[in-house]
């Protein structure tokens, strides 16, 4: 008992060294800009100098490599099947941002048995890789994994557009995690507004149904102007903050970049599977004689 006390003492005192800030960005339905936001964040963060992890949650229609332009020799799937660690997949993009890029068209990868979903939880106890900061770029809808993708980030980034179906798939994402999972805070991306009163309204719309229905609480971190540079920079292969840097919405994700940077890192997990924050906490090994003390 003893030891395994002051074994819980020492790793305290590493999650004080080495705290990673994991941020979850979701969306409940496809088509709102949730991977276009995670991108742009995850670059306009590494060009200041953090290093920045992104991983391709949507196990089974990955685009994340594809928005880049990246040569991607393995991913995901070769971790699962042990052909190599989780640092052996990581490839490198734009202002050294660090990417696990995840696998496309394959249905096995969608529905994860247990003991693979265990296998993809213990690669990240072995990553080697130091990470200051990692971005979870989930599937749409509310799948299990996109759920324990969720319960595991310290932050949750709900990407929204002003579409009924937009509005409506978010509120039910956010009643799961909330009603089923304990899940209570929610930062919330209005993406794609023609103005910035555009953006509060649609942000209104959320909080009304939320407010009625949902013990949870709501913050509008962001308003991402619609702006034709993005698609411009997508079939460029890039992101808008380093195709169009002066662009309107670039200088928004810019300004959610440095918003995301201030966010505290709890020296405590949080959430409920604690996988990605505790295993990326533990990222420097620890001496033999610290576990002791």
């Amino acid at each position: 008992m003893n030891q395994q006390m002051d074994q819980a003492s020492g790793l305290r005192r590493m999650r004080q060294n080495n705290r990673v800030k994991v941020v979850a960005v979701t969306g409940g339905k496809g088509g709102v800009g949730k991977s276009n936001v995670t991108l742009n964040v995850a670059v306009a963060m590494a060009a200041q100098g953090k290093r920045v992890l992104v991983l391709d949650a949507d196990l089974g229609l990955a685009n994340i490599d594809v928005m880049l332009g990246l040569r991607v020799r393995r991913n995901l799937s070769h971790v699962l099947s042990g052909e190599c660690t989780l640092d052996e997949v990581i490839v490198e993009g734009p202002h050294g941002l660090m990417i696990i890029p995840a696998t496309s068209g394959t249905q096995s990868m969608v529905e994860l048995s247990a003991a693979e979903h265990a296998g993809l939880i213990r690669a990240f106890s072995e990553l080697k890789t130091p990470v200051d900061v990692l971005l979870v770029d989930t599937a749409a809808g509310i799948s299990d994994m996109v759920m324990s993708f969720a319960r595991a980030a310290q932050d949750i980034m709900v990407v929204v557009c002003d579409e009924p179906t937009s509005i409506t798939d978010a509120y039910a994402l956010m009643k799961l995690l909330t009603r089923e999972y304990g899940v209570f805070r929610f930062k919330v991306v209005a993406n794609m507004v023609r103005s910035l009163r555009e953006g509060q309204e649609l942000f209104s719309k959320l909080t009304r149904v939320t407010d009625r229905f949902l013990d949870a609480s709501l913050e509008l971190v962001a308003c991402i102007p619609y702006d034709n540079n993005v698609r411009q920079a997508v079939r460029k292969q890039k992101v808008i903050v380093d195709a169009f840097p002066k662009s309107p919405a670039a200088l928004a994700f810019r300004a959610l970049a440095n918003k995301v940077a201030s966010w505290p890192t709890p020296n405590q997990p949080g959430g409920h599977l604690e996988f990605f924050i505790e295993t990326l906490l533990q990222k420097q090994p620890v001496m033999q004689e610290e576990i002791r003390e």
